[in-house]
């Protein structure tokens, strides 16, 4: 049986860490997929960071495919990977595959707003 505690207390063992977050439930894991807000959005809703979701436009900030910008096709929250529209790997036979990234090198550029409850969270200060 897999054992997790959500009074856990930010252990510095990494040991722990990795503990946490492979034995975390879903909705703990989809919070860890937050990333941060650029700095207008971070004026406008005097928030840091928002957990990513479909339809939101992003900006990689590391990697190869740094400066690139484009919208959140699917989430991965088990994994906790994105795929954003327009990041390919080229395979050696010539097959395209989306390169999957992790939050922590993305910043949300613009919002989808669709869901009245997203905007509700938004809004609260």
């Amino acid at each position: 049986m897999k054992t997790w505690s959500k009074h856990w207390k930010a252990s510095r063992k990494a040991r722990k860490q990795v503990k946490y977050a492979a034995n975390a439930p879903l909705h703990i894991l989809r919070k860890m997929l937050s990333t941060t807000l650029s700095t207008e959005l971070h004026k406008k809703y005097a928030k840091r960071n928002v957990p990513l979701r479909k339809g939101d436009t992003v900006k990689v900030l590391r990697g190869q495919f740094k400066k690139h910008t484009g919208k959140v096709e699917r989430v991965f929250t088990k994994e906790q990977r994105i795929i954003v529209e327009g990041v390919y790997l080229t395979k050696k036979d010539g097959n395209r595959v989306p390169y999957r990234l992790h939050p922590s090198k993305l910043m949300i550029t613009e919002l989808n707003t669709e869901d009245k409850k997203r905007t509700k969270l938004l809004e609260r200060k």
